[in-house]
């Protein structure tokens, strides 16, 4: 955990009363929810590049039958892996709104 995350935790648990073991847990699962939460948007970031490599692929001019249907096949992997991706970014904001409620509200339950 860097300094800055550090302060900010700790001006977490002061306005949480104090610097209980219930409060101390919320911040520590908060943080690692938190973390949690990149990853996915990570894991979006890679799906995007992944996008990136098809979108080239499909470019490529192949006049026969064949190519056509590789570039249709492609077409519809691009637009699952955009659904796909989609859900991550949902997913990761989500996330990383839980882990903002869990290390603020020691009631919630995790």
């Amino acid at each position: 955990m860097d300094t800055e995350e550090g302060n900010v935790l700790s001006g977490i648990l002061m306005a949480a009363g104090g610097t209980d073991l219930d409060s101390q847990q919320c911040i520590s699962r908060g943080a690692e929810i938190k973390k949690l939460g990149w990853r996915i948007g990570l894991c979006a970031d890679h799906a995007d590049a992944a996008l990136a490599r098809l979108a080239q692929l499909q470019l490529e001019q192949w006049e026969s039958p064949a190519g056509r249907a590789y570039r249709t096949t492609l077409a519809l992997q691009a637009a699952s892996l955009r659904r796909g991706r989609d859900a991550l970014r949902e997913a990761a904001a989500a996330t990383l709104r839980h882990a903002r409620n869990v290390a603020l509200d020691p009631q919630s339950g995790y």
